[in-house]
Formats: C-alpha cells, sequence, structure tokens
C-alpha cells in the first residue's frame, strides 16, 4: 500500500489536551541515556515510582525490555541501533499524545541519535537527562555481567569499547545526573525536582 492510500484521523479521535485535562498531567517524554551501568534503569524505576505515587499516569520503556519484543530483532549495528531509538521514539510520541507521562531509558549513545529521538518527538515534549558516569567506574558496577563478557571478546559492538559514546555537548538542554559523584538517592531526588514543574498541570 502507498503513502497515497492512507488516512490518518488524527482529527477526529480526543485531543492530548482532552486527555492531559483528564489525566492532570502534562505529557512528557522524559529520556534518560548513558553508559550501561551508569544508573539509568535504577533512576527510571525509581521516578515513575515516585511519580505514580503522586498520582501521575506514567510508563516506562527500557532498552532491555523493548529488545525483547519490539526491537527483538534488531543488533547493535549503527543501522540497527538508529532503528530501535527510532521506534521507541515513535511509541513515546505515541504515550505522549495519549497525555501519558513516558520515561525513555536507551544508551543513546551519540548526538545524531538524540536529535533524531527529539525531533521525532518534539522539542517541547523532550526531556532530555544524562545519566553520567564513566567507562571505568560502569565497569566497576557492571551489573549485568556485560563489561567482564566485553573484555573477552563476548560482546560486540560494546559501548564505550568497540564503538564510540557521545557526551552531550556544550549548550545542549541536557540534564546532567552524575551518578559518579552522588548517592542514588540524591540523584533520584534532583531528577524528581526537575521533571514534576515540567509535568504539573497549575
Amino acid at each position: 500500500m502507498s503513502s497515497e492510500n492512507l488516512h490518518p484521523i488524527f482529527e477526529r479521535v480526543i485531543s492530548r489536551a482532552e486527555k492531559e485535562r483528564s489525566l492532570q498531567q502534562r505529557a512528557r517524554v522524559i529520556w534518560l541515556y548513558g553508559l550501561s551501568g551508569s544508573g539509568k534503569s535504577t533512576l527510571a524505576i525509581g521516578l515513575e515510582r515516585r511519580l505514580h505515587a503522586e498520582g501521575f499516569t506514567t510508563h516506562l520503556l527500557d532498552g532491555d525490555n523493548v529488545r525483547t519484543g519490539l526491537n527483538r530483532g534488531l543488533g547493535f549495528s549503527d543501522a540497527d541501533r538508529a532503528e530501535n531509538i527510532r521506534r521507541v521514539a515513535e511509541v513515546a510520541k505515541l504515550f505522549a499524545q495519549a497525555g501519558v507521562v513516558t520515561l525513555c531509558s536507551f544508551i543513546t549513545p551519540s548526538r545524531a541519535l538524540r536529535a533524531t529521538a527529539r525531533e521525532i518527538i518534539g522539542a517541547e515534549d523532550f526531556l532530555e537527562v544524562y545519566v553520567k558516569a564513566s567507562f571505568e567506574t560502569c565497569a566497576q558496577r557492571d551489573p549485568k555481567g556485560l563489561y567482564a563478557k566485553a573484555s573477552t571478546g563476548g560482546v560486540k559492538q560494546f559501548t564505550g569499547r568497540d564503538s564510540g559514546f557521545e557526551p552531550p555537548a556544550e549548550g545542549d538542554a541536557a540534564r546532567v545526573i552524575d551518578t559518579e559523584v552522588e548517592e542514588v538517592e540524591v540523584s533520584l531526588a534532583r531528577l524528581l525536582s526537575y521533571v514534576l514543574p515540567r509535568i504539573q498541570i497549575s
């Protein structure tokens, strides 16, 4: 079927604004990124629990979870990474249109990939959070045993070792949460204070 045979019905469905009023929240996509082991998932899970306790309607998209379902056929080549992020961004955009606060936890190693996600979701809805920790610190934590496997060649195209990771450039809008220098609860509190004013309806 060609695109000329597609007939979107966006103008006929319940609007995002109506859904946000019903849910009493502003839909945003909080995109947490950083090296494996930096604390992205820990913070995303903690943030979702805090927001849920405050009465917000949320959904969490996590890299490993998505790769067991929606994106299970994708590998870790540059092309597959790009497609992984594109699909996730499109799904996050759908959740935002439904009025849901969506948390995304993905390595998202390059600025170009983050720019793609921002463009799909929309800059106003895209809250970029860099979960910062050095490769050495993440290797010491190694919660999934991936760094140990990568060191013996058991994981190919491992971010930070075989393929690069680009931190946000100076002047980027990213909020930086440095898990190397502060405890999880402190990082979580700072993240919550950043997110809450952006999703609350006055």
